[in-house]
């Protein structure tokens, strides 16, 4: 005879890259062992989820950070070419000037945690 359940509660850990994600979820309506098993089934999409955010983060700060020392040439170089009168610049120095520029505002647009799982890939 199977016990009746009234409260349940789960945890999931996943260790990715020496952190640990956790996650604790309970219900008071998982009243039976597949409520529970779905319980359990929605903690662990949600700590794949946080170490995949996790990762593309990671990648983000890596990426950010070797650029960062290739950036310090570049910005000398545009810090020259702002100090030459914008009608004395060249094409390429308007279009090296605008490409900084762009990139500048790409780099403010780093990875934010959106929810940009559809219910497909939860399966």
């Amino acid at each position: 005879m199977n016990p009746a359940i009234e409260t349940a509660s789960v945890k999931v850990m996943r260790s990715h890259d020496y952190c640990h994600f956790e996650v604790s979820l309970s219900s008071s309506s998982a009243n039976t062992p597949e409520l529970v098993d779905e319980l359990r089934k929605t903690a662990a999409r949600l700590a794949d989820k946080a170490v995949s955010q996790y990762c593309i983060a990671k990648a983000n700060a890596s990426r950010l950070l070797s650029e960062k020392y290739e950036r310090a040439a570049v910005v000398a170089r545009v810090m020259r070419i702002r100090e030459i009168s914008a009608g004395d610049r060249t094409v390429n120095q308007q279009a090296e000037l605008k490409a900084f520029d762009d990139e500048k505002w790409s780099e403010s647009r780093a990875y934010g945690y959106e929810d940009e799982w559809s219910d497909d890939q939860d399966n």
